[in-house]
């Protein structure tokens, strides 16, 4: 119900009470009614008074039933107080906690900002370190490489150590044979070592029957060659050189076969000038291309520190009897190599006088093909690293 509805609702209510009072008050006072033992006109007040408190009593009830707010405010009014005044200190409490949250929050902004001043500051000392650490990087990585450049270097120098070595080993026997040879020179002129070849021929089957012809022809060459040279001046009417009817009979049997091949036949022992009789035996392998035109046969580096020309002749030599090695073992059958004496002289020179700290890997190049029997011929080139 509306508060002006219940307004209008107490007065009509107030003044038909009212009305009734005073009625029922001036019937008791006609009436000369006594209650209780009191006079009349008191008991005419008493009716009168309870009228009001009825009025009264009619009125509060009517507008506790009616209003649930005025119920609330009569009878729960001190709960409803305290709980707003405690409501007021929960949102001073709140007040003060925003207000604490606030500087806080300030602080906290304050900080940030502070935090990121020094991240920037951070970044920006951080950005040289990070290119140094760069720089450092790729300086390791050049290192590493140049480490392992210096490696391979290693590996090679130990291989040509090795190989070096082996010569070595190769030369201490033949010294060994030329001590040999010098103890038979001083009781005779020695023309002719053990294990020399005497003849050397490449020759082509192209049927069975040409093998005897080839043989005798080759014997009566050699025969030919080791006459002047043990008997030189006199006629070669004889025959001097002894070859094992065996091996012939073998050497026959090989050269039976089509195809190319190279025989050689090789002093079996030291021969004296003036001796009547050469011993030898026979050789023979198919011929093949043991070199090819521009192919790298040995190498060698030639280190910042070296250029004396002491030094670079040396290494120079090293790099020919690498080469010559190389080829030896391909299974040539060359006395030696063969290279322009002007232009290793003229790179020694340049070598002398390169720039100080260059290092130079030395190549020893084939110039042409060659078979097991042709000379080798060589370049020697400079490559700086």
């Amino acid at each position: 119900m509306s508060g002006w509805l219940l307004i209008l609702a107490l007065l009509l209510l107030g003044g038909v009470l009212s009305t009734l009072g005073d009625r029922l008050g001036s019937k008791v006072g006609k009436a000369r009614l006594s209650l209780l033992g009191m006079r009349p006109r008191r008991t005419a007040v008493v009716i009168t008074v309870l009228t009001g408190s009825l009025i009264s009593a009619i009125s509060l009830g009517l507008m506790l039933l009616v209003s649930d707010r005025l119920r609330t405010g009569l009878f729960e009014l001190d709960q409803l107080e305290r709980r707003l005044r405690e409501g007021r200190e929960a949102l001073h409490r709140s007040q003060s906690e925003l207000t604490a949250a606030e500087q806080g929050r300030q602080q906290a902004r304050s900080q940030l900002t502070m935090v990121e001043a020094q991240a920037a500051s951070l970044r920006r000392e951080l950005a040289p370190l990070l290119q140094q650490r760069r720089l450092l990087e790729q300086e390791r990585d050049q290192l590493s490489r140049e480490i392992g450049a210096k490696d391979a270097d290693i590996q090679r120098n130990r291989q040509e150590l090795a190989r070096l070595n082996n010569r070595i080993s190769a030369s201490a026997k033949e010294l060994q044979q030329l001590e040999t040879n010098l103890i038979a020179l001083r009781r005779g002129d020695v023309v002719i070592s053990s294990g020399q070849p005497l003849e050397i021929a490449k020759v082509r089957i192209e049927k069975p029957e040409q093998a005897k012809v080839v043989i005798e022809a080759l014997l009566r060459q050699t025969n030919t060659n080791v006459y002047q040279r043990v008997l030189p001046g006199q006629t070669p009417n004889r025959q001097i050189l002894l070859v094992p009817r065996s091996d012939i009979t073998k050497l026959e049997g090989i050269l039976s076969k089509r195809g190319d091949w190279v025989v050689s036949l090789i002093s079996a022992a030291n021969v004296l000038k003036g001796e009547r009789q050469v011993v030898a035996f026979p050789d023979v392998r198919r011929n093949r291309q043991v070199v090819k035109a521009g192919e790298q046969l040995a190498t060698t580096v030639l280190e910042g520190d070296e250029r004396s020309a002491e030094q670079v002749r040396s290494r120079l030599n090293v790099l020919l009897a690498s080469a010559y090695n190389t080829v030896q073992r391909a299974g040539s059958l060359a006395s030696g190599l063969q290279f322009d004496a002007a232009s290793v002289n003229q790179l020694s020179n340049a070598l002398t006088n390169r720039p100080a700290g260059q290092v130079v890997q030395l190549q020893a190049v084939s110039l042409r093909n060659g078979d097991l029997v042709d000379p080798v011929a060589v370049e020697l080139r400079a490559v700086p690293r």
